[in-house]
C-alpha cells in the first residue's frame, strides 16, 4: 500500500511540472519573460552606427576579407623565392618542450641535432602561418636545410 501511494504522488509531481513547463509560450505571441525578468531575443540587434562596416568580397559574400598581416623588417616574404627563406640566428628554447624558435619563428622540422637551444644556425624553409602547433608561440616556419655557423 505504502509503495502505492509513493507512485501515485511522484505521478502527481510529474504531472504538475510537465503542466508548469507547457504554459510558457501558450498565452498567445507575447513573449513570457525569463526568471531575471528580461524578454527573450527574437531579433538580431541592430548593427552599432559607431562601428565601421566590415568589407567583404564580392565573390563570397558570407565573410569578411581580412587584410594582410603586417610585416616586420628583415621577416621573410609571404611568398618566398622558389628556393625559400633564409634565417639566420641563434635558436632559443620555446616555452613548450621541444619547440624551438629562430627571431621569432617556430622552427617546425628539420635535423634535431642542428637545432638545440643555443646554436648560432643558418636555416632555410617557408613561413606555413595556416599551421596549428602546440607550442604557442612564433610564427611557424618549416624547416628544409639548417646549418651551423
Amino acid at each position: 500500500m505504502r509503495t502505492l501511494r509513493l507512485a501515485v504522488s511522484a505521478l502527481a509531481v510529474c504531472v504538475a511540472l510537465s503542466a508548469c513547463g507547457g504554459q510558457e509560450g501558450a498565452g498567445g505571441d507575447t513573449p513570457t519573460p525569463t526568471p531575471t525578468g528580461a524578454q527573450p531575443v527574437t531579433s538580431p540587434p541592430s548593427p552599432d552606427p559607431s562601428i565601421p562596416p566590415t568589407p567583404t568580397d564580392p565573390a563570397d559574400p558570407t565573410g569578411p576579407v581580412l587584410p594582410p598581416p603586417p610585416k616586420s623588417p628583415g621577416a621573410p616574404s609571404a611568398s618566398p623565392p622558389a628556393g625559400g627563406t633564409t634565417l639566420t640566428g641563434t635558436v632559443t628554447a620555446g616555452v613548450e618542450p621541444n619547440c624551438l624558435l629562430l627571431d621569432n619563428y617556430l622552427l617546425v622540422g628539420g635535423p634535431r641535432d642542428v637545432l638545440t637551444p643555443g646554436a648560432k644556425v643558418t636555416v632555410t624553409g617557408r613561413v606555413q602561418r595556416d599551421l596549428l602547433t602546440t607550442c604557442q608561440q612564433g610564427t611557424p616556419f618549416l624547416v628544409e636545410t639548417a646549418r651551423r655557423r
